[in-house]
């Protein structure tokens, strides 16, 4: 029991009427409970200890232990739901205990802490409560204050390792402390790294808190109320745990912890990875040893480039701590010279930091005979890195980008100076240069042989498509046959169901109207009159109107065809209708290009 609480009141005696549950089921664990007693004895003990509300809550809890017996479970209650067994708590019952905290918010803290060691004691007892209505009370008060379980999480680290051979005495406090993290992510990450993180590799407890970290994870999707929690401090110890074989973790909770790690590392990184990624880079270097089991190093290297590639500070870190990894840098080079993007905005930053690679190379090698094989193969990966970036080649691309926006820039500003395209400088170095003519005369090639074209398809298509009908009307004949019985087959069976839905209609009428409201069929009756009005009023008059339209352009059709409407004559008549509008076109365009200038010299 902590020092600084008095003991409880004992629990309220039977004869007043509260007597205890038998062992309830737990669908049921709070319907027989009368609130109105409860209020009574909460009302009595407030008006004997009016300047006391710690005894007040005290009362809270041992009457709701009292009375809600259920059946035992384990100390975690892994079998049920994050919010069990609060969530079985009739609605009247969780507003009389809110209200009862609410009046006593300055006590809450030592409220937390004592039913934390009242049910470390019952634990102790043969046999022990329930603890039902301590952990209702626990979830209560962390559902409003979540603050309140981390406050002092030292403590309660302490409070573990002096319990630590009491497996059901650990998990209840983890358990009591982990409500927090339902409520709120970061306590629950507090929570997680202050008390499971250190208890992760006892094998009672791993269990437990990695499915804590996974259910808390699950909750909370949205990781940006989490950033800031974890830092190099406590995210290395999780990758050594994730990744490291042969650790305390059991395989199965190893890969659990290894599904959770790109979320965890998320959360590390922050909201902003392009300031913090160098603060992680030496224990990520430091790590990749060529002993390193290869799916740890690869999410090592993975890493590593990722700080090179996003935060700029990792390259003078590097450069600070290369003597020392001479090893791990090799790795972190061959890695790079494989995977390293060209592309990259940082190219200039690792081509200056493998040139300082490669001085210091040169000068561990003078020195003498120490770590020669690394040294070797460091400047190996440096060479053929520096080579590579070398080797980029000449940016064509670009260089060609370029020319074309700097040769529409000076064609548009000669047409501008010039007045036209044909009075242009372009236009005159074009024709004198013979490239205009020679391109004329291309297009003009090339117009004819497409209009011969046009006029052969012309000729040949009709005789094409009437000897093609003469060959397959035969085949098609039977298959149009075949098509118009199976026609008229369908439209048979449509008439019989047709016939048997009309036969059935007034008896569906009849349960309709007998089964629907007369409100529904009113409504109905009224969106058929509107439908029926908008057909008359607006659809079939825009019908006749589009059908007259269509009937005044044919006549006009026809009558500009000579009474004969042939292609050549729509043909014709499409041409010199599109040259109208283009000239239209080119002379508003024309004048508002004018009045722009006129605007403008004007001012």
């Amino acid at each position: 029991r902590s020092p600084r609480l008095t003991p409880a009141r004992p629990a309220v005696p039977t004869e007043k009427g509260l007597h205890p549950w038998p062992h309830a089921s737990q669908s049921h664990l709070s319907s027989q409970f009368n609130v109105a007693d409860l209020q009574k004895e909460l009302e009595k003990s407030q008006s004997m200890f009016p300047e006391n509300p710690s005894v007040w809550v005290k009362d809270l809890a041992g009457c709701l232990n009292y009375k809600l017996q259920a059946p035992k479970s384990d100390p975690a209650l892994s079998q049920h739901t994050h919010d069990y067994p609060y969530c079985l708590v009739s609605k009247e019952l969780k507003n009389a205990i809110r209200s009862l905290l609410g009046k006593s918010s300055g006590v809450l803290e030592l409220f937390f802490d004592h039913l934390i060691y009242t049910m470390l004691q019952e634990l102790d007892k043969t046999p022990g409560e329930s603890l039902h209505g301590y952990r209702i009370c626990i979830q209560a008060v962390l559902l409003e204050r979540p603050k309140i379980a981390t406050a002092n999480l030292g403590k309660y680290l302490e409070l573990l390792r002096s319990h630590q051979n009491r497996p059901a005495k650990c998990l209840t406090i983890l358990w009591a402390l982990g409500q927090a993290g339902f409520t709120d992510l970061a306590e629950g990450l507090r929570v997680w790294l202050g008390v499971m993180l250190p208890v992760l590799g006892i094998k009672a407890l791993s269990p437990y808190a990695v499915s804590y970290l996974d259910r808390l994870l699950t909750m909370h999707p949205n990781l940006t109320k989490g950033f800031g929690m974890i830092g190099p401090k406590d995210f290395f110890p999780l990758l050594d745990f994730a990744f490291m074989p042969n650790n305390s973790l059991s395989p199965s909770l190893q890969e659990q912890l290894r599904r959770l790690y790109p979320r965890l590392k998320v959360l590390a990184l922050g909201a902003r990875p392009e300031t913090t990624l160098h603060t992680y880079f030496p224990s990520f270097l430091s790590r990749a040893t060529p002993s390193c089991p290869p799916a740890m190093r690869k999410e090592l290297l993975t890493s590593m480039s990722q700080c090179l590639s996003v935060d700029p500070l990792s390259f003078s870190v590097w450069r600070q701590l290369y003597t020392k990894h001479l090893s791990q840098s090799s790795l972190l080079l061959n890695h790079l010279l494989e995977s390293w993007d060209n592309g990259s905005k940082k190219v200039g930053a690792l081509q200056e930091t493998v040139r300082s690679f490669k001085v210091t190379n040169e000068e561990l090698v003078a020195k003498g005979p120490g770590s020669q094989q690394d040294v070797a193969a460091c400047d190996t990966a440096c060479k053929l890195l520096l080579q590579k970036m070398k080797g980029r080649g000449f940016p064509w691309s670009r260089l060609l980008l370029i020319l074309l926006v700097f040769a529409a820039g000076f064609l548009i500003h000669d047409i501008q100076t010039h007045g036209s395209l044909q009075a242009s400088t372009s236009a005159h170095v074009l024709r004198s240069s013979g490239i205009l003519p020679a391109w004329q005369h291309a297009w003009h090639k090339a117009t004819h042989f497409s209009l011969e074209g046009y006029r052969w398809l012309e000729r040949t298509l009709p005789a094409c498509c009437s000897r093609a009908a003469a060959l397959l009307q035969p085949t098609l004949q039977p298959l149009w046959a075949k098509a118009a019985e199976l026609t008229l087959h369908i439209s048979k069976q449509c008439s019989a169901i047709l016939s048997w839905v009309g036969e059935r209609l007034p008896w569906l009428l009849e349960w309709l109207q007998s089964r629907v409201p007369e409100a529904v069929l009113h409504i109905a009756e009224c969106m058929r009159e509107l439908l029926l009005f908008l057909l008359r009023s607006c659809l079939l008059p825009l019908l006749e109107h589009v059908a007259a339209a269509l009937q005044q352009g044919w006549k006009h059709c026809v009558d500009a065809c000579n009474g004969e409407v042939s292609w050549d004559c729509v043909r014709e008549h499409l041409s010199s209708f599109t040259y109208s509008s283009w000239i239209y076109l080119q002379n508003t365009t024309l004048a508002l290009k004018n009045w722009a200038l006129a605007m403008i010299s004007g001012h």
